[in-house]
């Protein structure tokens, strides 16, 4: 029951984000790896250490020259015994196989197929490799790793955020070893990077991770098989979290719970329950770690335009019906991550608006969980690439170009209020118009979404 609650208008559902269908997901891990300049010699280092190959398939897209034909995949070739091919439509992802994007075509993945698309761009630039990572992990959910390679400006940021949000696995390349440490820096700052090694280190890194049960899983029993619902340990694990954070996780979707204990028993190649649990206590910044992954990030500008289209059309008229000049429009976005959503809701209501914004006031307000989310969300700064979601209209008016990307403007963040909340014990805003809780209800249980 994802929505979008007024108090001043008929509410209209907006289209939700689905749970990852197991279903699409391939028996193996499938690694995207983006790059760019300085990409040959990190692929290059990266494939010679997998040796044969882990048993996963390695997806490769670089910034091409659209003009020209590349010879990166006869050069790849050299430095690994799998099969290296350049992608055609409608490719076919098999494991311990290279693919490569051609040149002039974005890339994208369905149902463990590879589909090449006419090349887009935004505002002079191209994000080829969000575009695919992001498909990546709409597709494969946790099966997804995400790798960033030596590069300029701010591609794969978006990318590594997706998959590490639907329980993937994300690497970037170390400043040191980087020709060009732009594209890994963008990401490891966006806080969705979970190794930072050079590109030889990540390949080791990619066996080791590849033998754990974690990547093995192709089913929510196996999930099951290895942390049961009863065993008293997993119970220790959300009374860690309890005492640490004063968050009661043990009401959420205890699939979603179990597999996020998973990945990060994973990174740190732990197989039991038990010396996990042993971990926790003996490293209290991996218990602040694992409440960081339960609170899933999931956001981005505009998710879902429709929603927004809802909003201005039949939502936002019926609160402005009868109502005084002088009263605020109040909007509160529950959940709100790094501040994507709640500054996307502004920007809707300012354009509905139009001269009479002059004349309104708005508040807006988002909360969440998550310190180091609000610390963000009011910091306003979002990497270039976002430049796929926000339109150059928006960009223009409700953004300034900074040295990191882009910044909201003044104007939208003087509105927006964020603070730490937790939904299920502080209390709530009043005299609220407009709830969005896309982010938050999807993770939670029947009896939390019943209290809420």
């Amino acid at each position: 029951m994802n929505y979008c609650g007024t108090a001043n208008a008929k509410s209209r559902p907006v289209q939700q984000r689905p749970e990852p269908q197991q279903s699409k997901r391939t028996a193996f891990p499938i690694v995207g790896v983006g790059a760019s300049a300085g990409g040959l010699e990190a692929f290059t280092q990266l494939l010679t250490a997998l040796g044969p190959g882990t048993g996963m398939a390695y997806a490769l897209v670089q910034h091409l020259d659209p003009s020209h034909e590349s010879a990166l995949t006869e050069l790849l070739a050299k430095a690994t015994e799998m099969p290296v091919r350049q992608v055609t439509d409608a490719t076919l992802v098999e494991p311990k196989h290279v693919y490569v994007i051609p040149p002039n075509v974005d890339m994208i993945i369905a149902q463990g197929i590879l589909r090449l698309t006419a090349r887009t761009e935004t505002r002079g630039h191209h994000m080829p490799i969000d575009r695919f990572l992001r498909s990546l992990a709409e597709d494969q959910g946790s099966n997804a790793i995400g790798v960033i390679l030596s590069g300029t400006a701010s591609d794969g940021t978006l990318g590594l955020a997706a998959i590490k949000a639907e329980g993937g696995i994300t690497f970037a390349q170390d400043q040191q070893s980087a020709k060009f440490d732009g594209m890994p820096q963008s990401a490891i700052a966006a806080g969705c990077v979970d190794f930072v090694l050079p590109p030889d280190a990540i390949g080791r890194e990619l066996a080791r991770i590849r033998a754990h049960p974690y990547l093995a899983l192709s089913s929510s029993s196996k999930t099951a098989e290895l942390v049961p619902d009863g065993d008293p340990q997993l119970k220790n694990i959300l009374h860690l979290l309890q005492t640490a954070n004063e968050v009661d996780f043990s009401d959420y979707k205890l699939a979603t719970v179990k597999r996020r204990i998973l990945r990060r028993m994973a990174l740190h190649q732990i197989r039991k329950l038990k010396a996990y649990v042993q971990f926790l206590r003996h490293h209290p910044a991996e218990v602040e770690a694992l409440h960081e992954d339960l609170l899933i990030k999931v956001t981005s500008f505009f998710r879902d335009p429709a929603a927004f289209e809802a909003l201005k059309t039949e939502i936002f008229p019926g609160i402005l019906k009868h109502r005084p000049l002088e009263e605020p429009i109040r909007v509160w976005v529950p959940g709100c991550s790094t501040g994507e959503e709640t500054y996307s809701q502004a920007i809707a209501l300012l354009e509905f608006l139009g001269p009479r914004s002059a004349d309104t006031p708005i508040q807006l307000f988002g909360t969440d969980l998550s310190q180091a989310s609000i610390e963000k969300a009011r910091a306003g700064v979002y990497p270039e690439s976002i430049a796929a979601d926000v339109s150059p209209e928006r960009l223009r008016r409700f953004f300034a170009k900074v040295e990191d990307g882009y910044r909201i403007s003044k104007t939208i963040r003087d509105r927006c209020v964020f603070a730490r909340q937790n939904l299920l014990q502080d209390p709530p805003f009043s005299r609220i118009d407009v709830i969005s809780c896309r982010n938050v209800l999807i993770y939670l249980g029947p009896v939390l979404q019943k209290r809420i």
